[in-house]
Order: structure tokens, then sequence, then C-alpha cells
């Protein structure tokens, strides 16, 4: 049973789980830089010593190295399994080399929330810790933001947010890499920026970014899209042409929406991830080329592989170096700071001079839900900006302006006095309620489910466990 805390102590405990006491120390003393005084660090040399401070001390924050679990169980993420039961609830990020990709998803499915790879920076992790607090709404975590103010535009994005702060520092650290990298988030959030930006801070700006939108071209005209057509190959194809694989060589070759293309064509972009040499339709030899890949999709990678849509194989082999963009709704602090930037865009372009956003318009952009991410606010500035004369943005001008979100952003109409409000279930059986509901509506299928709601599968069954071991205590 975890011992509560007392009055005094610090408003979290962070356990490190490294058997590499050097890199161990070196984490802990950034991690303790960028934390101050706000959380314990504890460290285990191994898995079988965090089980046993695990039991002892509630965490807030487990940050386990995979390769020192081994003590504790085989496979890392049996092991990791095992932790995140006793961690009872604290976010749990995995940490790996480069090279154990596999090892890093098994260690989310078994229940870990993100995994990082080595070296940690102390700086990025804490503002990492806070973002997963938020996208996980763990209510233990804490919110941290970075200490020092950070950079609020980076290689075409906005963003000031400790969230953006992280994508700029893993950008940075394998933008020289050549491995592939894969992108998520839902749409609007920048992925084709994130690209561009990869490109443009590595080795390789001096040649071409060929990006490709799988999800735009037609299924029968992809694979001479990707990979070119011989003279003759087909009604029409009068000349040899080059595609986008070969156009990028020494470059970059971005694939758009991945999750789109079709499944015959995936065993052939696998087999050019591994051999790095392509045939044209309709020609017999091969042609070596040399590019990095960069993919992105705004679906959950781990539901299309369950549901058969996406090869297991080709998403180990893309699914490298990942990179997450948070939803504009996670990083409210931005709304604003991109409002702003694109209204002097837009506003420079018209010939037009507005004197911003007023408190009240600014409060209502802020607490919008952006659906459409920063697409969304973008498209809505630019259509003041054309429908407006210039001067202050007013309430009036954003309720016209408000075409595409359908009144997503006007002012709420104040619920009746006599209106009743239901009853506020506690936060376990909302859970309960929203994970069973998921099982249900895939006929009881737990995997299906456990993708629907980004959650791995064995998070599912401990939560069952958990409810049927109160309601039998009750």
């Amino acid at each position: 049973m975890a011992h509560n805390r007392s009055e005094g102590e610090p408003l979290g405990r962070l356990l490190l789980i490294d058997g590499d006491e050097p890199h161990a120390l070196l984490v802990a003393e950034t991690l303790g830089q960028s934390l101050g005084n706000r959380v314990r660090i504890a460290v285990a040399a191994g898995g079988r010593q965090a089980a046993e401070q695990l039991r002892d001390t509630e965490f807030d924050i487990v940050l386990a190295d995979l390769a020192s679990l081994r003590d504790l169980c085989e496979r890392s993420d049996d092991a990791v399994a095992r932790l995140v039961r006793l961690a009872d609830g604290a976010l749990f990020v995995a940490v790996s080399d480069g090279a154990s990709v596999s090892a890093a998803v098994g260690a989310m499915r078994a229940g870990a929330h993100d995994y990082v790879v080595k070296p940690v920076n102390g700086p990025a992790m804490a503002a990492r810790i806070g973002e997963l607090a938020q996208r996980h709404g763990k209510g233990r975590a804490l919110a941290i933001e970075p200490v020092a103010e950070g950079r609020s535009d980076f290689a075409g994005f906005i963003g000031a947010s400790s969230a953006m702060q992280f994508v700029y520092e893993q950008i940075g650290r394998i933008a020289a890499s050549s491995a592939p990298v894969f992108i998520t988030g839902e749409s609007g959030t920048g992925k084709d920026v994130c690209a561009e930006a990869l490109h443009a801070t590595g080795p390789r700006f001096g040649k071409r970014l060929v990006a490709i939108n799988c999800a735009a071209i037609p299924r029968d005209l992809m694979e001479s899209e990707l990979f070119g057509v011989a003279r003759g190959a087909f009604t029409g194809a009068h000349e040899d042409r080059k595609g986008a694989a070969e156009l990028a060589d020494g470059g970059t070759l971005f694939l758009d929406e991945i999750g789109e293309m079709d499944l015959s064509l995936q065993s052939k972009l696998l087999r050019f991830l591994q051999t790095g040499a392509l045939s044209r339709v309709g020609e017999s030899g091969v042609r070596q080329v040399d590019v990095r890949v960069i993919c992105a999709t705004n679906r959950n990678p781990m539901q299309l592989i369950t549901e058969k849509k996406f090869r297991e194989d080709l998403f180990y082999r893309l699914h490298v170096l990942p990179i997450h963009l948070p939803p504009l709704r996670q990083r409210p602090t931005d709304i604003m700071v991109l409002a702003r930037h694109f209204l002097a865009r837009y506003a420079a372009e018209e010939h037009k001079h507005f004197n911003g956003f007023p408190p009240d318009v600014a409060s209502l952009l802020t607490s919008a839900e952006w659906k459409g991410n920063v697409r969304q606010l973008q498209n809505l500035v630019r259509r003041l900006v054309v429908m407006g004369d210039g001067g202050d943005i007013t309430m009036a001008m954003l309720a016209a302006a408000d075409i595409e979100s359908r009144g997503v952003i006007a002012q709420p109409e104040p619920a009746p006095r006599t209106e009743r409000r239901p009853p506020i279930l506690p936060m376990w059986q909302q859970e309960q309620r929203i994970i069973e509901d998921a099982i249900a509506s895939f006929g009881g299928n737990v995997s299906l489910a456990a993708a629907a709601l980004e959650i791995s599968p064995s998070t599912i069954y401990r939560k069952r466990q958990g409810w049927a071991e109160m309601a039998a205590a009750s």
C-alpha cells in the first residue's frame, strides 16, 4: 500500500529507473534543475528495486530505461506491465536507445504513456511531463512549464508553450539523422510544417523535399506517382517519368496521410525502405536512391493495424523517430500568439490596419475548442481581415467570420435558472462508462476498443480488475 504524503513534502515524486549510474546521475541533476524543489527524484538501479520502491511509495512520474528492467522480467514489455500496475496511475515514460523501437512500442502497448530516446534532456523532459499530464488527464501529475521562457517561433512553427518547446527540441535533435520519422497529430496541427522543418534544419537542406499526399491520389496511380513509370508501361505513358522517391534522391521524401496507402503498395514501400532500391512501373531493372523518409497521419496507427488496414512490419520500419504534434486546445497559451501573428500577416497582405483583439474577443478565442486546430484559427483570422475594414476586432465581426466552425466560437447562451444540472459522477465512474461503452461499440473486442481510445489493452484489463475489487469491497 502506497504511503500518503505529509505536509511540507514536495508537490510530487519522480522515480528514475536507470542501471547506468553516470547517466542516471546526469538525468537526475538536469531534471532537478528544471523541476526545482517541486519534485523529489528517487533513483532505482533496476526493475526489482523499482518494484520495491513503488510498493512502498506513491510516485507521480516514472521514467524507466527499458534496458534496466531485465532483472525483473526477461521481456521489457512484461516488466513495464508489472511496474505500471504498481505505479497505480502515475505517468509512465519509457526510455530507450534509437535501435530499440520495437521494445519501446511494446512498452506503450503494455501501459506506458510515451517513450523518449536517449539521451534525456532535462528541460525538455520537464516540459514533456506537463504536456503528458494534460493529454492524459493525470490528476496527480504536475503541470510543469519550462523555467526559462522558450522561443515563440521555430522553422515555420509559431508557439511558446511547453508542448511546442518539446517539439522544437525533438526536431533539433533528430533533424541530422537519416532515420525515418513518423509524425502523428490531428488535422491542422502542422504535420507538413514539421516535415519542412526537419528537412530545412538537417544536412539534406540543399536537396529537394518531395511531398506526396497518399489520400489525394487514386490508388491505381499511386505506385507510378511514388516510384515512376517507364515509357510504354501503359496507354498514355509516352516517356519515362521519375516518381517522387527518385525525384527526392539525396533529399527527403514526405508521405503525408500514410494511413490511406493501399495495402498492396505498402509491401512495395516496405521493400524500398529495406533496400533503398526501386523499379519504375513497367521496368524490370532497379534503381538505387538515397532518401530520408518522413511520414505523417492524423489517424491512430495502432487502430489501423488492428483493423488490418496498415502493415505492422511497415509501421515498425517507419516508426523509428516519432513526433506527436499536440492539438491547439492542449496549448491555449499559444492561441493568441498565433492569432496576432496571422492578423499582422494578412493585414499586411490586404493593406489594412487593425488594432488587435480586445480582451472579450481574446477570451472567447482562447476558450474555444478549435477542432480544426491551427488551420481553423488561421482561416478565421484571414476571413476577419478580408471582411473587415480595420480598427478593433469586434464580437460582431467574429460572429460574421465564424462560418467554418458554424457557431462554435459564438458565446454560449446562458442556461435557464430553472434548469437542473445532472449529478456529477466520480472520475472513476465516468472513466468506467467511457471504456465500457467503447468495448460495447466494438462487440466486446477489447483490442479494438483500446485502439479507439488510444490506450493499451492492458490498461483496460487493469482498470476492470480495479473496478471489480471496488465492487467486491462495497
